[in-house]
């Protein structure tokens, strides 16, 4: 998400002549029931201080979908801004449209989209904590969540109407807190400086950010920064810089190098057991923009049987066992790449390579389900992947899962509680049933 400045906001500008300091703002969601996409055009996102001046912490008009990221985190932009104490945001809403999944007819899933209407288009969030900005400190920055279950309205029927009360929770935040960390930036690779031990990507919305590799980034595959070429389409994870505007990077994956990559859920699966022939892909990000695959809409990947199959982070031969064509289901969050030629046709898609990633899954703790012995707990997931996933999951908790928003640890939860578990989708291959490896574990009462 990037925005700019809007004159039409009734703010009054901050003198942009002032001493400047570094800000970032980082993203997320929470999900409605069946709502695939809340694409608007961002026309302002402005810091303003006690006596009404403002400033934008954003660049650019973009048109950003709101239900890209639930429970990961992305980075928007960064820059410069006049130094003071900021104590509310106002953000501004262009045109926008809902899309959602229709299940009504027999077989594969289709895309429905509605105008959204807004019962106010400007929204002025007070924060908590001011946003203080000063020159020679660490970056701040701003966490914006933006409530797609609390904002998208529906009918008595429960049907979607297209009119939106624009609900955002932000936060101000700095380096160090775990709502800065950035889970997932996919971007393009413009330059490598393996001198300097860095390399220098564009984002989505042309902005571009150096990325600071060390010893302990965990690199996906084969990938190093040698390997890395302008051109290269990847994913990061990391922190930002305590000291200057990079992104310092714990994580790197390749996703293409050969043309396209692009990213969104598994809507429908064929044939539904044994080996996948195809499966349809709710197109959530792509790389390049001119490729055949359309944002928003449902795309048909065709397998061969010699696709690479993978599972982001877990580097293997258990990956492999894990997750391939029979293990395929609906619900599951992919990115896939190959050559540009595999994506000339967004009905008959071709790729070299299949990659399970982490995805936020929102729902409720099955009573009587919490087993403190075996780290496990069943939920009833809610939401769009709640449509694709309508029967119980079991959740497998980890040495390396983290609990957010309160929680320290699985005997917190009650049966019952809102969650939210960020995590890898698979199919178990004995039983056949979805299961959640989880990363995170959020406290749903906030979400």
């Amino acid at each position: 998400m990037q925005t700019g400045c809007n004159g039409s906001n009734g703010i009054n500008p901050i003198n942009q002549n002032l001493p400047k300091g570094s800000s970032f703002v980082i993203a997320t969601d929470a999900p409605l029931a069946a709502v695939t996409s809340f694409s608007v055009q961002v026309q302002g996102i402005n810091a303003v201080d006690a006596t009404g001046a403002s400033t934008p912490l954003l660049t650019g008009t973009p048109t950003v979908d709101f239900a890209r990221f639930n429970g990961l985190q992305t980075l928007l932009d960064m820059k410069a801004v006049p130094v003071g104490t900021y104590t509310s945001i106002s953000v501004v809403l262009g045109p926008g449209t809902i899309g959602y999944l229709d299940t009504s007819g027999a077989g594969a899933p289709t895309i429905m989209t509605l105008a959204a209407t807004y019962t106010q288009s400007t929204v002025t969030v007070p924060l908590a904590t001011p946003l203080v900005i000063a020159t020679a400190a660490a970056p701040v920055g701003l966490n914006v969540d933006f409530k797609l279950d609390k904002s998208i309205q529906v009918d008595a029927t429960g049907q979607i109407t297209g009119q939106v009360t624009p609900t955002l929770a932000i936060t101000a935040v700095t380096t160090a807190d775990a709502k800065a960390h950035v889970d997932e930036f996919d971007a393009a690779v413009v330059s490598v400086d393996t001198t300097a031990g860095s390399f220098v990507v564009q984002g989505p919305h042309g902005e571009q950010f150096t990325v600071v590799p060390n010893a302990q980034t965990d690199w996906d595959g084969k990938t190093t920064l040698a390997t890395l070429a302008a051109g290269n389409i990847v994913e990061v994870a990391g922190v930002l810089d305590k000291t200057d505007e990079t992104l310092d990077a714990d994580e790197v994956e390749l996703l293409s190098s050969t043309g396209f990559t692009a990213n969104g859920q598994v809507t429908y699966v064929q044939p539904g057991t044994g080996a996948a022939t195809s499966f349809d892909l709710y197109v959530r990000g792509v790389l390049p923009a001119n490729t055949g695959l359309t944002l928003g809409q449902i795309a048909q990947v065709n397998l061969a049987g010699t696709e690479d199959f993978d599972i982001r982070w877990m580097h293997n031969r258990m990956a492999q066992f894990l997750f391939n064509p029979s293990g395929l289901v609906a619900g599951q969050s992919l990115s896939i790449g190959g050559p540009a030629t595999g994506a000339a046709n967004a009905q008959a898609v071709t790729v070299k390579r299949v990659v399970l990633r982490q995805w936020g899954f929102n729902g409720t703790v099955v009573a009587g389900s919490i087993n403190t012995g075996k780290d496990t707990f069943q939920l009833q997931i809610t939401g769009f992947a709640g449509v694709l996933i309508p029967q119980k999951v079991t959740v497998h908790i980890g040495g390396g899962t983290d609990y957010r928003d309160g929680w320290g640890k699985l005997s917190d939860l009650t049966d019952g509680a809102t969650v939210r578990v960020v995590g890898l989708l698979l199919k178990d291959p004995t039983t056949g049933a979805p299961v959640l490896l989880a990363r995170h574990l959020d406290d749903g009462k906030g979400i």
